[in-house]
């Protein structure tokens, strides 16, 4: 990867939203350095076989789908790691933690529970290098309230909850980074918007520390 990387983040709404061939059409369409989906289920695997490139899937325990990445160029070795966070009653939330050269990102999809949310921001941040990037589905709303962190994403709504109300939760907040670009992309047949960013490290010489993580499921190509 150069040193501006363009990301994309994407809600694909589990079995009946985004296909493998709408994932391959925005990919070809946008180019991205790295694509980070939330809710992608086994049918992403065929990404690789498909378009080439590199990918890894962490399968949410308990359910069908988990967060998966894909990136034209090879994964960082050792990555990506998965990290376990404080979870509600239903669903074992994980982060899925991709540590490049010049950035750590970190791929969520956080619980509704706007208290619980905030808890796994913190929890990621926690465990994350001086530069880094957290994003994905933050089912957040209002601010993250995360010290250090800049709220960097598009303005715009990325879902509209219960088909009435607009929401800017699919989210990128950024940590010893510049953001120069950033949009919210068309939904397609999912009931979110992809989002991009443009980013580049701020500064140089800024050390990076393994983030601490647990494994669970994951599927690598």
């Amino acid at each position: 990867m150069g040193t501006m990387i363009r990301i994309i983040s994407w809600n694909l709404l589990r079995l009946v939203g985004a296909s493998l061939h709408d994932v391959a059409r925005l990919i070809e369409k946008q180019h991205p350095d790295l694509l980070l989906m939330q809710e992608a289920t086994e049918v992403m695997d065929g990404l690789p076989s498909l378009l080439g490139g590199h990918y890894h899937r962490a399968v949410l325990p308990g359910r069908v789908h988990g967060l998966a990445a894909w990136s034209p160029a090879r994964l960082p070795a050792g990555t990506p790691s998965v990290l376990r966070l404080p979870s509600g009653a239903i669903v074992q939330r994980v982060c899925q933690i991709l540590e490049f050269e010049q950035f750590t990102v970190a791929n969520v999809h956080l619980s509704h529970g706007q208290v619980l949310n905030r808890r796994q921001l913190r929890r990621i941040a926690g465990v994350l290098p001086a530069r880094a990037a957290i994003l994905g589905d933050f089912n957040l709303v209002g601010p993250t309230f995360l010290p250090g962190f800049r709220d960097v994403g598009p303005r715009e709504p990325t879902h509209i909850a219960g088909d009435m109300m607009p929401l800017r939760i699919d989210r990128c907040v950024v940590r010893g980074l510049v953001c120069h670009a950033a949009s919210a992309l068309d939904r397609g047949a999912s009931d979110h918007r992809p989002i991009s960013v443009e980013l580049r490290a701020a500064t140089a010489g800024v050390p990076l520390h393994p983030a601490a993580a647990v494994e669970v499921p994951a599927v690598a190509a």
